[in-house]
């Protein structure tokens, strides 16, 4: 067994898995697995810089991270960070920071790469024969990637729960024009990712990441987040669309008071939900199989 750990640094949160790895079968065996919402992405997509609170939010999980790494022993780090850190002038304050903490340089990798992690962390453990659509919905982008053991195709376009909610939401709830506007962007988004990925050709449609989880645990009536219940459910198109008509009507408090919302994701959830289930209109999909494991298990194979 190796002991190696990963973190995924994105637009809205910071996540650290550390777990042993077979060598052979390249399963994972999970030590330990946390988020942390920092926001690094804050103001990026109107001023092209990260933010210096946001930067030391971000140092502050660094610091929590690597003492659970010191303490497990880890033998190997990846630290991969995406859509924010890609964007932003000054991404050498986070790359020096990150490296004073945590011994190693942040990679700072292109859309195709998160979406190749993604994939493989999605998929490791599904061994059917049909063909995937793997969507991943981050804070500031969204990876499309279609294959069945391998990547075949794969596009990241600039749509993210971060991103949209900063762009376009000015009142509370959104505003019909501000959802339209929303919508609009998506529909672009998704009109680019069509060119070069087949994403209404796939079997089954897989999404990840913290918008997507969180829509399923609100589907499924869930009075605490459970991630055994939550990995691998299948969440039904009407589901997904009564969950996005509830959070876009909702106030800041009323969706603070969803029993499983993580404080972190409250202002941006909407916007998050409705990226999938745009997603879900283009494809026809009727069902979203919600996987638990995504970019981050992807980072952690990589590694071994």
């Amino acid at each position: 067994m190796t002991r190696v750990a990963g973190i995924d640094c994105g637009t809205n949160s910071i996540r650290l898995l550390v777990a042993d790895v077979h060598p052979e079968t390249g399963e994972l065996i999970e030590l330990d697995r946390r988020m942390t919402i920092v926001r690094l992405g804050q103001g990026v997509d109107r001023t092209g810089r990260l933010a210096p609170e946001a930067l030391e939010r971000t140092f502050a999980a660094c610091r929590e991270y690597a003492a659970v790494i010191k303490e497990l022993g880890a033998q190997k780090l990846r630290f991969v960070a995406t859509s924010a850190s890609r964007d932003a002038e000054n991404r050498d304050e986070f790359v020096s920071g990150v490296l004073d903490i945590l011994g190693v340089e942040p990679e700072v990798i292109s859309g195709d790469q998160e979406a190749e992690f993604s994939f493989t962390g999605a998929t490791v453990e599904l061994h059917g024969t049909e063909t995937y659509l793997v969507v991943d919905i981050g804070g500031g982008s969204t990876e499309f990637v279609v294959g069945n053991k391998h990547v075949e195709a794969a596009r990241s376009v600039d749509i993210g729960c971060v991103r949209l909610t900063e762009r376009h939401v000015r009142h509370d709830p959104p505003s019909a024009e501000e959802v339209a506007a929303i919508r609009a962007d998506i529909r672009a988004a998704l009109d680019l990712a069509a060119r070069t990925v087949p994403i209404t050709e796939a079997d089954t449609l897989v999404g990840l990441a913290g918008s997507v989880t969180t829509v399923a645990a609100i589907a499924l009536g869930l009075e605490e987040y459970d991630s055994e219940r939550i990995h691998r459910s299948r969440i039904s198109y009407d589901q997904v669309s009564e969950v996005v008509g509830r959070l876009l009507s909702s106030t800041h408090d009323e969706r603070a008071a969803i029993p499983v919302m993580h404080p972190g994701r409250v202002d941006v959830i909407a916007a998050g939900a409705l990226v999938l289930l745009e997603i879900m209109e283009r494809t026809g999909a009727r069902e979203v199989v919600v996987s638990e494991h995504d970019i981050l298990d992807g980072i952690a194979l990589s590694v071994a």
